[in-house]
């Protein structure tokens, strides 16, 4: 049983125009560039998916609880250093870019 999307559509389309530039990466990308991507992404589902049930969701939202996600990985040295940098960027290009 799949759950309601509360969050409102302008939430939801800016999760679909960042899950769209994510999903570009495979067609245009570099090896790296398709290795930080699809990190970022996993996160980005994660956290994107639990905001579309939240009547209050906002972009806003989406950037404090990706953050959080982004920096307990990165405390756990899932990445190393310079990949961590990279994944940050992207994830900021793509705030930026809405």
């Amino acid at each position: 049983m799949q759950q309601q999307v509360k969050a409102s559509d302008e939430f939801v389309t800016a999760v679909e125009k960042i899950d769209s530039a994510l999903d570009g990466v495979v067609d245009h990308g570099s090896d790296d560039e398709l290795f930080i991507a699809s990190y970022l992404q996993g996160h980005f589902a994660v956290e994107a998916r639990k905001l579309e049930l939240d009547e209050s969701a906002s972009v806003q939202k989406l950037s404090q609880t990706m953050q959080q996600s982004l920096e307990q990985a990165f405390a756990n040295n899932e990445l190393e250093s310079a990949d961590q940098q990279a994944v940050a960027a992207l994830w900021q290009k793509l705030l930026n870019d809405l």
